[in-house]
């Protein structure tokens, strides 16, 4: 295996031998360190993505480390052909840490999202008595739940949709942030679940009105139908609570995690809900050669222990009350941004640019020159959203390059 000693070797080698399905920044990434991370050349770089929240812990925390390194000596897979003696400890630790019954895990958080689905539409033929095939889940305008084939079948993103097709049928989409419009769609009984990010982190970080979630969860409540939250980017404290349901005091039917479960040492994600819904599922009906591995679940037990022992909802809320409050004094002193927004350690400023400009682009290229890495989403949002180890001392600095690049931009 050859050595790679610049960044252009780097990209060369995926450019050849990768698809090309993702558009990075130029930047060759070679070690990480809670919020700091350093390319092939040893440049160091704030790091304002975390990976799109999954590192929310902080790059290589050790004790997550410890906890993959031990268990990788003792045990890694079985499969569930068997038991092993992780899985239940594992199951029994997620159920109490987020209050539920039961815990049905998985390794992506596409898989989660495919979970929730399944449940929830064999929940709707076997408990709430809708026709066989005829199942419907509500879903939101702008969602971004993943990928896979099922997925992009209710996302309104044309390119993640085009000549993808033939697509998967028994989804409703209604506007973001509408409880008047979920209402009209909850009139429909064949109507099993309603599936949605309690604050759309792709789509730009768009944080609906103060009630919407318990609103929704009230009118689904009255139809008998499952609330399902994808938590998977707003969960495990990156909007300043536990999960950015905790905001309006709401409990889903179905809550789907993923990304920061884990810390960023493996891929892990799960389904939480309560024995009436999750009992629909028996042996042969889901499942995954991985999921619920022992390697993931010590991992996941460790990164969830770290949130709690160093309170990072706590600082997430709090820095990301200075954050914003930053941020706005520099929107409005400034022609380029028009606004910022976010909860906690997620949020985001608009350019005053067209969706289809480079200017986004270009302001994220002269950060990354500048030592922070950020990345622009639907063509004029950067999202801003930092490992929630960060102090304010070095956020304060991470401020200050934002301010700086802004001020200097030339579009």
């Amino acid at each position: 295996m050859e050595m790679i000693t610049s960044a252009s070797q780097a990209i060369a080698l995926e450019e050849k031998y990768g698809a090309h399905n993702y558009h990075p920044l130029p930047v060759v990434l070679a070690r990480g360190e809670g919020v700091f991370l350093w390319d092939v050349e040893g440049k160091r770089y704030y790091d304002f993505l975390s990976a799109y929240s999954a590192v929310n812990q902080g790059h290589c925390h050790p004790k997550i480390k410890d906890a993959l390194i031990e268990q990788a000596g003792i045990l890694t897979l079985t499969s569930r052909a068997f038991h092993n003696d992780v899985l239940g400890q594992f199951e029994k630790y997620l159920a109490d840490y987020f209050g539920y019954d039961k815990v049905l895990p998985m390794n992506t958080g596409a898989e989660g999202v495919e979970t929730a689905i399944k449940i929830a539409r064999k929940w709707g033929y076997e408990r709430k008595g809708v026709d066989e095939n005829a199942a419907k889940i509500i879903v939101a305008e702008g969602n971004f739940h993943g990928r896979t084939t099922t997925i992009i079948s209710f996302s309104n993103d044309k390119n993640a949709r085009k000549n993808f097709g033939p697509y998967t049928a028994g989804f409703v989409r209604i506007p973001y942030n509408d409880v008047d419009a979920l209402n009209r769609a909850l009139e429909d009984e064949d109507v099993v679940a309603f599936l949605v990010e309690p604050i759309q982190g792709e789509a730009g970080v768009f944080v609906p009105d103060e009630g919407y979630l318990s609103k929704a969860k009230a009118a689904c409540a009255g139809k008998n139908v499952l609330f399902i939250a994808d938590e998977i980017q707003t969960g495990i404290a990156r909007t300043g609570k536990m999960l950015a349901v905790d905001h309006e005091n709401v409990r889903p039917d179905m809550l789907i995690l993923g990304k920061a479960i884990s810390g960023g040492f493996y891929p892990v994600s799960a389904v939480l809900a309560d024995d009436a819904v999750m009992d629909v599922i028996k042996p042969g009906q889901h499942g995954s050669t991985y999921g619920g591995n022992p390697l993931g679940t010590k991992v996941a037990m460790a990164a969830l222990e770290v949130v709690r022992e160093e309170g990072l909802a706590e600082n997430a809320e709090r820095l990301g009350q200075i954050f914003r409050e930053r941020m706005q004094r520099l929107v409005d002193k400034s022609e380029l941004l028009t606004l910022v927004r976010g909860k906690g350690l997620l949020n985001a400023i608009v350019i005053n640019d067209s969706p289809d400009s480079s200017t986004a682009w270009g302001i994220c290229l002269k950060l990354a020159e500048k030592g922070l890495l950020a990345k622009p989403t639907h063509g004029n949002i950067i999202r801003f959203a930092p490992p929630l180890v960060m102090t304010a001392a070095q956020l304060a600095e991470c401020c200050d390059i934002i301010e700086e690049v802004v001020t200097e931009f030339k579009k």
